[in-house]
């Protein structure tokens, strides 16, 4: 199976629920308007962790959380790890929309809010993912 796209999922992702949502604040699609290095390497970060998330997801021991990033939900101090890396890797790329679209600092919290249900809306079923009000489920 082919790997998506990361940049363009990531993008077309963002638009799609900035399409949806429809207030003043969000009218126009807010997108990676420059590939940066550190938002290459974030992106090449999570593209490398993908199958082990994957994995990880489906077992049980990491979930969405409400903010768009992952929680370990099980595991050991590996899981620590690169869920730390992953969730950093998240952080640059919402940071970088908010800054590159001219966002002010405070947007960013929606900025995850929007990629926690985008990560909600991908879940596969049986996948741990929290709810806006902190509930965690299995979709």
């Amino acid at each position: 199976m082919k790997k998506p796209n990361a940049p363009a999922v990531i993008a077309s992702a963002f638009a799609l629920w900035v399409q949806m949502i429809g207030s003043p604040l969000w009218a126009a699609t807010y997108d990676l308007r420059e590939y940066t290095p550190e938002v290459q390497a974030a992106i090449s970060g999570r593209q490398a962790r993908y199958q082990q998330l994957a994995s990880a997801k489906a077992q049980g021991s990491v979930g969405e959380n409400k903010d768009g990033g992952v929680t370990q939900l099980g595991g050991g101090p590996d899981v620590t790890a690169w869920v730390a890396s992953e969730n950093q890797d998240r952080r640059v790329i919402y940071k970088a929309i908010v800054q590159q679209n001219n966002l002010p600092a405070d947007a960013l919290p929606t900025v995850e809010q929007v990629f926690a249900e985008v990560q909600r809306n991908k879940a596969a079923p049986g996948d741990s993912i929290q709810l806006p009000s902190g509930e965690w489920v299995k979709k």
